[in-house]
């Protein structure tokens, strides 16, 4: 029997990979920092030609340094032999649109700005003339506008590429939708700026072609001499990528003899080459094949059972350990986007994706679950069951309709959405479309008016009830994940995970205590709150490694002062 609670050892691959893609990163951050600069210099031209000269003498001191100049061409060689490894990696070219445009203007990009390389570094490093802005301008504006064009093109298809490339970086962190707006907006202001700039600065030229110094003129021999560089990069920059994709051809020819035949229920046999993955192989083959998470090892939904061939297969790495053993998987069983199965298996798909939802469940969409940052708010009336004995069915549905209406108004004022309303108690989420701090914020308005409605509920109603409406609240927050789950007309968006759990022993812990109120010290630093007035315990959570520390508020209006 596998153990899969033992602590995890990092392979060195694993470790490999990690390293690469952290280059990866950081060779694709630099030649962004270039283009930012860039386009900030050719965004000068909208003043006039002298900023942009400015401009450039502070371009030329960060980037023509010795320093500069190593990492400027340092990452552009790097980050394209990464693209190339990344191009011979993939088992299959069949690829999201992003990813494939990503690959397409990333491989495309040195034979776009090969020509305005050569007639600027190069030429400046062979003749010592450094090359202005008035010189530039004048040869893509007025001599060379075909080259004008191309190179506009060159400079949008690579600030495409690093936009892309950022996308995928920061599209998993919890804050990126709230800056999303902001950063689309960036980057389309940015190349609209510089182009502007640049075409300002040609029709400036245009005007008074005379007043900016007469045109530069180089020997023939070194005309010769750039004509062969330009080739040269042309014909090695050829020769990489077309090495890429022969190398993938003579891959997949050596491995086509080591096929390896996974078996699933109902005798279908899909046949994939060795370092496929059971998911991969299931997409291939057109098997429906649950994966929420979308394949990224994230969540659990595509795990399998193993049921013949085990041995001699690869021991899950560090991240699949640890995701069997958050659900205490037992023994045979693997997740199918991480296991890459050596020599023939036989597998059994252990979530069924039922009758409803097979397309969405594949293929991993958003509405299926997002990971967010929010607030919960947990509220139950207290004694409801002495109170619904003590009136007419239709009345105690009267009065109970008027509490929801009251918790459903507090909490959507306060900026929250109703999830979901369980008996007498209520379930609310805050931070759907605003950050951690801001749900905190909210949810402790929510309860403040919460809290103001049921006053207000007891002093109309108080000849209904012996005694006043009591209520009992708690605030969390914390990660959880979001989306559309149920059956039929009874899907609805809502969120499960860990937070939901504590929140709602912070609100049995509330009824056991006779507080109005239990505030996580989550909610408590996000909302910026002051509660040393107020008592501090630590709650243990069954099925929950760490403890939960929290504030006890016996009545609400101590939080309102």
């Amino acid at each position: 029997m596998q153990d899969w609670t033992k602590p995890a050892r990092e392979t060195k691959s694993r470790g490999i990979l990690f390293r690469w893609r952290e280059l990866r990163l950081a060779t694709g951050l630099v030649l962004g920092l270039f283009l930012l600069t860039h386009f900030s210099n050719h965004a000068l031209g909208l003043i006039s030609i002298e900023a942009m000269e400015q401009g450039r003498a502070w371009f030329n001191l960060l980037w023509r340094n010795p320093l500069g100049t190593f990492l400027l061409y340092g990452s552009l060689l790097t980050h394209f032999l990464m693209a190339l490894l990344a191009l011979y990696r993939r088992r299959t070219l069949r690829m999201p649109w992003r990813e494939a445009t990503q690959l397409a203007l990333g491989l495309s990009l040195p034979f776009l700005v090969i020509t305005h390389v050569v007639g600027t570094r190069v030429e400046w490093s062979l003749t010592g003339w450094g090359v202005g802005y008035p010189e530039v301008i004048r040869n893509l504006w007025i001599r060379s506008p075909e080259i004008g064009l191309r190179q506009t093109i060159a400079l949008i298809v690579a600030w495409l590429h690093g936009c892309l490339g950022i996308f995928f970086w920061l599209r998993a962190r919890t804050w990126f939708a709230r800056y999303a707006l902001l950063l689309y907006t960036g980057a389309v202001l940015v190349p609209v700026l510089a182009l502007l700039g640049f075409v300002s600065a040609g029709k400036e030229i245009a005007r008074a072609p005379d007043l900016y110094g007469p045109a530069m003129r180089i020997s023939s021999a070194a005309a010769d001499k750039l004509a062969h560089i330009n080739v040269g990069l042309y014909a090695g920059f050829a020769a990489l990528v077309l090495s890429a994709f022969i190398a993938r051809i003579i891959r997949s020819s050596l491995l086509k003899a080591q096929n390896v035949r996974i078996v699933y229920p109902n005798n279908q046999i899909v046949s994939v080459p060795l370092g496929f993955s059971v998911l991969e192989a299931s997409r291939l083959a057109g098997i429906p094949h649950v994966s929420v998470c979308g394949g990224r090892g994230r969540c659990s939904t595509c795990r399998v059972r193993l049921v013949d061939g085990e041995e001699g297969q690869p021991p899950p790495s560090g991240q699949e350990r640890g995701t069997l053993a958050r659900i205490n998987a037992g023994p045979h069983v693997r997740l199918a986007c991480q296991f890459r199965p050596v020599h023939d298996v036989a597998v059994v798909p252990i979530l069924s994706t039922g009758r409803q939802g097979v397309t969405s469940l594949v293929r991993g969409t958003a509405e299926q679950g997002q990971e967010r940052e929010i607030a919960v708010l947990f509220c139950d009336l207290r004694g409801f069951t002495s109170l619904a004995e003590r009136h007419l069915p239709f009345d105690t549905v009267f009065i109970l309709n008027r509490y929801f209406e009251m918790v459903g108004e507090s909490v959507e004022n306060a900026g929250g959405y109703i999830d979901k309303f369980i008996g007498d108690g209520v379930l609310a989420l805050f931070g759907l479309k605003a950050s951690p701090q801001e749900a905190a914020r909210q949810a402790v308005d929510a309860a403040l008016r919460i809290h103001a409605g049921l006053i207000a509920l007891n002093r109309q109603y108080a000849s209904e009830f012996e005694k006043p409406l009591k209520i009992a609240m708690s605030l969390h927050a914390g990660p959880v994940i979001v989306g559309k789950m149920g059956y039929g007309q009874a899907t609805s968006l809502t969120a499960v995970g860990d937070t939901i759990n504590a929140a709602s022993r912070l609100e049995g812990l509330a009824k056991e205590l006779d507080a109005e109120l239990v505030i996580s010290d989550d909610i408590a630093m996000r909302a910026g709150l002051d509660l040393s007035d107020c008592k501090r315990s630590t709650l243990s959570i069954r099925g929950r490694a760490a403890s939960l520390d929290c504030w006890i508020i016996p009545e609400v209006e101590t939080l309102a002062r």
